[in-house]
């Protein structure tokens, strides 16, 4: 996955809590197993004006022109709630968002942001609708090395997780990852197998 370390761009602001990840994408616009075709589903049904169409409800943020290229999503708390579908992140990351801003997470949510290249940012809901006062005038900037949001509204730290932030800096996977520490790793068996022979036969 692309590696992330700053990035300022267009934030939509959708501000509803416990948007779960059947809003995110419904179950019927889930047609393959792949990560790919899937931006066309993302809020199916807020964003169309009948089930199953494709005609845009025109009071839907993301069919407003000013967001056409949002990057970054503002939202409410408990966001990514309900099923635990990796496919709500897929469909994120092909629609094109890098980050989601929201006071709170569903932790295996979270994980799939995190896994998929999608900077989770928690701040606070006062924060958040500084930012989304002014989303549609000017971009917001997600700093990963500073673990800094800011805009011209101001600028709030953010913490996370050190393995999720050295993953998404560096682009890597769980499994990237582990395979970083492969000198910390056969250090270890090296020095298990000679403490503990019968184990490697």
């Amino acid at each position: 996955m692309d590696k992330f370390d700053r990035l300022t761009a267009v934030a939509a602001p959708l501000l509803r809590d416990n948007i779960d990840t059947d809003a995110i994408i419904p179950s019927r616009e889930m047609k393959s197993v792949s990560k790919r075709g899937l931006a066309d589903g993302l809020f199916a049904g807020w964003r169309y004006q009948a089930i199953g169409g494709r005609d845009p409800s025109a009071d839907f943020i993301l069919n407003d022109p000013a967001y056409a290229q949002a990057q970054i999503l503002l939202t409410g708390t408990n966001f990514g709630c309900g099923s635990s579908r990796e496919h709500a992140a897929w469909a994120l990351v092909e629609y094109g968002f890098r980050a989601i801003i929201a006071p709170s997470f569903n932790p295996i949510f979270r994980s799939n942001c995190v896994n998929n290249g999608i900077v989770p940012v928690e701040l606070d809901a006062a924060a958040i609708a500084a930012l989304a006062e002014q989303a549609g005038a000017a971009p917001v900037t997600v700093d990963l090395e500073q673990c800094l949001v800011s805009s011209p509204a101001g600028s709030w730290s953010f913490a996370m997780d050190g393995e999720a932030r050295q993953m998404l800096l560096n682009g890597m996977d769980a499994i990237e990852l582990t395979l970083s520490r492969k000198g910390a790793i056969e250090a270890f068996r090296t020095a298990d197998a000679a403490a503990r022979p019968w184990i490697y036969l």
